[in-house]
Parts: C-alpha cells; structure tokens; sequence
C-alpha cells in the first residue's frame, strides 16, 4: 500500500498519533504550574495524542465520587472543559487508618511536607474511566503524585517526570513560616524522599538549567532532558495605559509585593500600577498598613488574565526571591511588552535573555525606581511594534507551544519506541 506525500507530512507532524497519554497533575489553578499542564496538554493534542488529564487532590475528601466539591476548581479552570475532566483524590475515613495516622500525619506534624503529598497520593481514589484504562505513556507533573503515575502505569507503560523544581527546597521555605512540632523534618529527609520517588519514572524532564544541572549531579543514574514549558502566550495588543504586576498568592511572591510597596513604590510618585492576581489577600493579612496605603492598585484575581497583557504597556517584575523558571516572566516576555525586571525575575534563562532590548533589568530598589520613573514618561508600543520586539521573539524560540511540541514530540516517541522493543 502506498503512502501519499501529505500523510507521510502528517505523520512527521503528529508522530503520537493513536497513543493514550494519562497526564497527571495536581488540582491547582491560577499559578504556574497550571499553565506548564495547559501547554502539556495542547502540545500532546497537536502530536496526535489522545490525552487524559487527571487533577488530582491533595485535600482530604476531593475523591471524584464527591463532584460538587469539585465545582470550585472547575470554575476556576475553564480552559479545561474543552475536552473530560478526570480526578483523583483521599476519602476522608482513609486518613483515621492508624498506618496513615503513623506514617504520614505524625512526620506531617513536624513538617514533613513530602510524606503527606505522597501519602495522599497513595491513597487517592482516581475517576472509574482512567482507573481503568491503559496508556501508551503518562505524564507525570511533581515527584509526590508519583504513586498515581505508577498505579496508571502498571509496569507497562513508560513514565516521564516533569519534576517543577527542586521541591524539598521549596519545602523548607514553607516551613520556616509554620508552628511546626520538634525536630522539625529536614531538608534532607524531604529531598530522600522526593529523589527515591523520582527514581520510579523512566525520563525526567527539567523545565530550566539550574534544575537540571541539580538532579543530574543527584541522580545521575537517571535519563534527564532539559526542555523549557510550553507558556501560553499573552496577547500583543491592542495595548493600552496600564502598568502592571502580576502576582499570585505564594511565599516568593507576596515577599516581591511587599519589597515594591516599601521600597519602590514610595519613591517614585505620580507612577501608578495596577497589581493582578490573588496575593491581595496575603499583602491585606501580613502588611495591613501597605495595602491600606496602595488598595486602590490592587485587582484581585481576573477572569481574563490576557486582558492585562493586552491593556498595559509596561510591566514589573520586582521578583526578589524564589526559586526555578518564573512562569509569569515568561508570559511578560511573550507580551511583548517593555518589562523592568529585577535579575531574580529572570533566573532559568540563559544569560542572553538579561540583555534582551526591551527588557531593563535591576539589582536594587534605587535602578527599579529609575528605571520605572524612565520608563513611566514613555510612548506605549503598538501592537505590531510588540509582536516583533526581541522579547516575543525570544519566547517564540524556546517558550512557545510550537517549540515546545517538536522537542516534546521528540522524547515521548523514543521512550514510547523504547519501551515497546524492551517488552517484545
């Protein structure tokens, strides 16, 4: 039977065509991680996949049984409904277990937050329909939803990690906020944990360099491939007078709002900014005097988040700590927008996207002052001017669904491919 030349371009292009992909994710929205599973998502369509994302819940009670608690999330996390929605959650009456009860609650109470995750992981009810269905691969985001993962993969199926960062690092910088009980749990015990889970999946991918170099000198027994996410692109006009900072509701980014509010801001008056996202309600609770002062700049969380990008013309990056890609910097280069950036606000990218024009990057309160007072007293771009800026280009090459599909495309199929010829 012959091939023509049009199916034969098909198949290059959508080289997963006919495979099963489970894609596991925890059940959050409005953060980074929820847009890195969106660009998952779109480009595992697009290579021909038929793909099963499953949210699934570190919460006690969210078991799929339960579908009206559910409804939150489901609001929340509408560029979702184009396709079945699966879940994954604990029973209530699993966590009274006396193995629960010893092994997870007691170590959680000491601030163990890698032995909850997995625990609930463990013992998480999935939906009946990819509970008990087979896959070609499944994708699987964070080491602690790794019990799911492998239940779903049943020794046949290959397993790549996407591993988000170092999360036992993460981890600590909880806990230094938290009225944990003594010892505390340590950084040590929490990253023993999350490598010998990672050691269960077949590839780990890494979303920027500085994670990468770190789990191959952890793990180097291990398959790693550094490719950066899919970040949906924000829209490149029309443009309009907005100067603004997107921030949601996390440790690394309430600590950047506050910096700005008290040292930036101040000083430079007649500058006003509008701040999007839900970290309004940390900044109200921890500096009540500083949102008090600047509650008129505060938005909340948005529907649209692109509408922020479209009506602005500058936006802030005052990131002073964190740690990984920073998503929402990622999304502000797509933009296309002049950015002021602190160098935090840029880390995981390579060296070149700190000299990017367009791009003002900062090391102190006083060149973020200067440099938004300049800025300030500039004519906004058009929308043409934006989409051929250096940022969005930088994007492009390394950030957008369609580079991040031909690489993705490229590593599933061999560990597919792999995976089939060792089980013949």
């Amino acid at each position: 039977m012959s091939v023509s030349t049009s199916e034969c371009l098909a198949c290059a292009e959508r080289p997963l065509f006919g495979r099963r992909v489970a894609l596991v994710h925890p059940a959050w929205h409005s953060c980074g991680t929820y847009r890195v599973v969106l660009g998952q998502i779109a480009a595992y369509r697009a290579l021909g996949a038929e793909v099963f994302p499953i949210a699934v819940s570190s919460d006690p009670g969210f078991h799929p049984a339960r579908g009206w608690i559910w409804k939150s999330f489901n609001q929340a996390t509408p560029e979702l409904d184009g396709g079945a929605r699966y879940y994954g959650g604990t029973p209530f009456r699993a966590l009274f277990a006396a193995r629960f009860l010893r092994e997870a609650l007691w170590p959680y109470i000491h601030g163990d937050q890698a032995v909850i995750r997995l625990a609930m992981a463990e013992r998480a009810r999935l939906s009946p329909a990819v509970e008990d269905a087979t896959y070609d691969l499944v994708h699987c985001n964070h080491f602690f939803l790794m019990p799911v993962a492998r239940r779903l993969a049943r020794h046949a199926a290959p397993i790549l990690l996407d591993t988000h960062d170092l999360q036992a690092r993460q981890f600590a910088l909880i806990n230094e906020t938290m009225p944990w009980l003594r010892p505390r749990a340590t950084y040590e015990s929490m990253l023993a944990q999350e490598l010998e889970s990672m050691r269960g999946a077949d590839l780990l991918l890494h979303l920027n360099a500085e994670e990468a170099k770190d789990f191959e000198t952890l793990l180097p027994e291990k398959a790693h491939a550094l490719l950066y996410p899919a970040i949906p692109e924000a829209p490149t006009g029309p443009g309009g007078p907005d100067i603004v900072l997107v921030a949601s509701n996390n440790t690394a980014n309430v600590e950047s709002v506050l910096w700005f509010l008290s040292e930036v801001a101040p000083k430079a008056p007649g500058v006003a900014v509008k701040i999007v996202g839900n970290v309004d309600a940390a900044v109200r609770s921890k500096a009540p005097e500083q949102y008090a002062a600047y509650k008129e700049w505060f938005l909340g969380r948005v529907e649209d988040p692109g509408s922020v990008y479209a009506n602005a013309r500058l936006v802030l990056l005052p990131t002073i700590s964190g740690t990984g890609l920073s998503i929402k910097s990622v999304e502000a280069l797509s933009s296309g927008l002049p950015l002021i950036a602190t160098t935090q606000a840029m880390r995981g990218m390579e060296e070149a996207a700190l000299r990017l024009p367009g791009v003002v990057t900062v090391n102190s309160a006083a060149e973020f002052v200067q440099a938004l007072t300049l800025a300030a007293a500039d004519a906004p771009l058009d929308e043409a001017a934006r989409r051929a800026s250096a940022g969005r280009r930088y994007y492009e090459a390394r950030f957008s669904l369609s580079a991040y599909k031909a690489s993705l495309g490229v590593l599933a199929a061999a560990l597919i491919s792999a995976t089939q010829e060792n089980s013949a």
